[in-house]
């Protein structure tokens, strides 16, 4: 069986590079920096407009820092949800948790529910469950169609050997996928020890800023921030180097 390659993105620019660099799919998200957020609908729609092929799947993710949500922040999702679900993308990706590291199936049910027939992933929240395969059974029966995984560990093949263990445990019940710290160089690897049949990356470089008149007092963001002139955008070469370093 081939793989399939999901590509994090950010922009519209984003999605048409890994399109034309031979993906499958692409996961839109807004500040990566905070590890993926809810894009704006216009980004969303601006990206559905402009792809061709690729299938888009959005985060739904209200802010960073834990996955535990209170009932504004559940609202807001589920009402996320079947606004991008209208919009005419392919998929969501969600996560919620319980404070003790469980799967929180209310949540998970209402958010799904307002999927109706999209694709559905549970994102790397998945990395903070304190029983994986407990979660893994939570998922399947909530009828998830794939998780995304570094295996709780710092990378995917860091924790490919509890990766692998999800791959065989899940069957055919939903996909798990291997994300975090995917490069050229290790993802044969990482698809050799899981058995994964689908890969989550990242291709991001950098790419100067086009302002000339640059103001360096000021910023935009708190004390850990990227330079305000600096930005990162995804190269279609990077996505095509890690297809073909995969093997398959």
């Amino acid at each position: 069986m081939s793989l399939k390659y999901e590509i994090c993105i950010d922009s519209t620019a984003g999605a048409l590079a890994a399109e034309q660099a031979g993906a499958d799919r692409v996961e839109l998200c807004s500040a990566l920096f905070d590890g993926g957020l809810t894009p704006t609908l216009g980004t969303v729609e601006a990206t559905l407009a402009a792809v061709s092929s690729i299938r888009v799947h959005v985060i739904i993710r209200p802010r960073g820092g834990d996955f535990i949500y209170d009932e504004h922040e559940i609202a807001a999702m589920e009402r996320d949800v079947a606004t991008i679900r209208d919009a005419g993308a392919q998929g969501v990706v969600i996560g919620a948790l319980t404070p003790s590291g469980e799967v929180d199936t209310e949540v998970a049910k209402r958010l799904i529910g307002a999927a109706g027939d999209l694709s559905v992933t549970f994102h790397r929240a998945f990395d903070m469950t304190a029983d994986p395969f407990a979660a893994l059974e939570t998922l399947a029966g909530l009828g998830v169609d794939r998780v995304l995984t570094s295996g709780q560990d710092i990378t995917a093949l860091e924790g490919a050997p509890l990766i692998a263990s999800l791959v065989e445990r899940a069957g055919d019940r939903l996909v798990v996928m291997p994300g975090g710290g995917i490069t050229p160089r290790n993802v044969g690897r990482v698809v050799e020890a899981t058995g994964a049949r689908e890969i989550h990356f990242a291709a991001l470089v950098d790419a100067p800023s086009p302002a000339t008149h640059r103001n360096p007092h000021p910023f935009m963001g708190g004390e850990l921030r990227r330079p305000e002139y600096a930005r990162q955008v995804t190269s279609p070469g990077l996505v095509s180097e890690v297809i073909t370093a995969a093997g398959a």
